[in-house]
Order: structure tokens, then sequence, then C-alpha cells
């Protein structure tokens, strides 16, 4: 065990551990610009490991390694970004025609809706046609806010290839560290933490790519078969929306039909749309999920919502993509540690077995 089990009582233990987690989150949230990219750096460093010691095992030098892993790396990303971004422009083109649709459908649909019930709709009219002229006219304020936006986004992005190459580079020197941190005693434990946390997190991302092709591929192929427009795009949007649990599948399913219902010129493939996105949710659950991306840490529903959350609360988008790999890594810890045993317990997905007493 690396840490002695203390001899305060519960309220004392329970008041620490409160106070430092406040601690930790504030300081998680103040100084995300920093952090941030760290944790992005170090998962992908995980994830790009084997291959890096696949290429030292072919004689080729450690760093000549990890550059030709992160060349791949980079020129696949850009690649995708270029794929998305060559479909994003025509969608943004059709923008302002995609909101005086929406807006009419939905005047309709509150017309319709005030006559049957009696009430005089005009407030919300105004404010419909407020929010229709704020989407479609974008004034220099915000285009400015947005260039200022993903201009420091793009600084941050630069620098997280900068941080694999350090972490890949000095990986050996970072585990050493570990190692010396605790007792001769715990060497052991601490070496299957920290191979079960390298597991755990390559499994969890590999499985998740696949996920995402999979999903993604079915999304545009059932679109197609409809004639929904921007079938591609909305396909891997809904994939990316896949990652996040729960609250990703609502999103997109949302935004599917809002396509629909504008694009086509029956509601009915609204309908359609949201029973695709129904079947292909079974698959996943039901088959790609637990073949594929199931992970040797298995998270309950429960605190996969509530990170999820917190994530975005203290993060943002980052945050909810970061929640879970993050928890896995948590509840891997807390398996190993006697004092943390019924936390880690709190947080899988195993549910105990209760049986009443027989006299």
């Amino acid at each position: 065990m690396i840490f002695e089990k203390s001899i305060l009582p519960f309220y004392a233990k329970a008041g620490i551990f409160f106070i430092g987690l406040s601690a930790l989150l504030a300081i998680l949230y103040i100084a995300q610009g920093i952090i941030v990219p760290l944790v992005f750096a170090f998962i992908i460093a995980i994830l790009l490991d084997p291959v890096v010691r696949f290429l030292e095992r072919m004689k080729i030098n450690r760093i000549v390694a990890i550059c030709i892993t992160l060349l791949l790396t980079v020129l696949l990303l850009l690649a995708f970004i270029a794929f998305i971004y060559t479909r994003a422009v025509s969608f943004s083109n059709s923008w302002p025609i995609f909101v005086n649709k929406f807006t009419l459908i939905l005047n309709q649909t509150i017309g319709s809706a005030s006559d049957y019930l009696n009430i005089r709709p005009s407030i919300i009219y105004k404010w419909i046609a407020k929010t229709q002229h704020e989407l479609i006219t974008i004034d220099g304020t915000f285009l400015g806010q947005t260039i200022m936006t993903v201009g420091s986004s793009l600084v941050t992005l630069l620098l997280v290839p900068v941080y694999i190459f350090v972490i890949l580079y000095y990986k050996p020197l970072l585990i050493e560290f570990i190692h010396r941190l605790f007792n001769a005693t715990h060497q052991s434990q601490v070496s299957e933490i920290v191979t079960q946390t390298k597991s755990v997190i390559q499994h969890y991302l590999v499985g998740l790519i696949i996920e995402a092709v999979i999903v993604g591929t079915l999304n545009t192929v059932g679109f197609l078969l409809l004639g929904i427009e921007y079938a591609i795009l909305l396909g891997v949007l809904g994939a990316l929306l896949n990652i996040i649990p729960y609250i990703g599948g609502i999103i997109a399913v949302a935004l599917f039909m809002m396509v629909a219902l504008v694009t086509k010129s029956s509601p009915w493939f609204a309908l359609y749309v949201f029973g695709i996105h129904t079947f292909i949710q079974i698959i996943d659950n039901d088959f790609i999920v637990p073949k594929i991306v199931a992970s040797k840490v298995k998270i309950n529903a429960l605190f996969s919502i509530l990170v999820v959350l917190v994530g975005n609360a203290l993060w943002g988008i980052p945050g909810m993509f970061l929640s879970l790999p993050l928890l896995a890594i948590v509840k891997v810890i807390f398996d190993h540690l006697d004092s943390m045993k019924p936390w880690g317990f709190l947080l899988g997905d195993t549910l105990p077995v209760f049986q009443k007493n027989k006299k």
C-alpha cells in the first residue's frame, strides 16, 4: 500500500477531501490555458508511444522516430481539417437560407399552436425576428472576437506537438521520476498502475477512433439514402459528437432533424432521420462499444454524464472530450489504493448482488 491509513475521524477526512477537491478544481480552471494543452499532449503521447517503439525496433534513431510519428500525425490531422473545412464553407454559404427557412417553419408552427391555444404570439414573433437578424448579420466586433479566439487556439495547438515531442523523448525520465516518488516496497504497485494506465488510454483512444469512423460512415450512408443535404458534413459532426457520452447524441440528433426539416419538403424526413440515428445508436451501444471501445476500466453512466458536465464547466469543449480518459485514469489509481477502493467501486459499473437473508 502506497499511503498509510489515517487515524483521523471520517468527518475530518471528508472535510480535508472536499477542501482539497475545491482547491484542485480552482487551479484547473485558473490555469486551463497551460493545463489543457499538456493533458492533450500526454494523452496523445501515450497513444503514439507504440508507433515510436515500433520505429525504434526498426533500428531508427529515437529522435527521428518521434519526428516521423509526429509528422504523419500532423499530416493526417491537416487532411481531416481540410476535408471538413471545404464542406463547412459550402454549409456556411447556405446559412442565411437555412435560417430563413427554419424561421418560417417556426413561425407557422407557433401560429398554428397559438390559434389552437388562443394565445397571442406577437412577443414570440418579435424575439424570432431579432434572433434571425442576429444570426444572419454578423458585425465587426463579433468577427474580431472570433479571430482573436481562433488565433489564441492556434497558438495553443502549435504548442501541443512540442509538448508531445518532449514527453515522448523524456518518457524514461518521467517514468523513473514516478518510481522515485515512492519507496522500494511500492515499486511493483507503481509499475502496475503506470502499465495499466497506458493500456487503458491506448485501448480507449484507438477504440474511440474506430468507433468514430464506423458511426460517421453509417450516418453519412443513411443521410445519402434519404437525400439529406450536407450528408458528409453531418455524418462527420455526428461521429465527433458521439464521442461525448449521452449528451453528444442528443445534440447530434437535434441538429440532424433541424437540417432535414429545413432542407426537405416533407416534415416526415425529420422522423426518418431520427429513426436512422436511433438505429445507429443501437448498433453503436450494443455491438461497437462492447467489442471495440470497451476498456478494462468501466465508468457508470451517472459519473460519465457528471464528469462531462464538470469538464465543460472547467475547460469548455476540450474538457468534455478529456473528461472520460482522465476519469478512467483516476479510477485505475483508486482501484490500486486500499483506502480509495470504495471510491473506485463507486465510479465503476459493477452492480452488487443483494440477497435476502433466509431463516
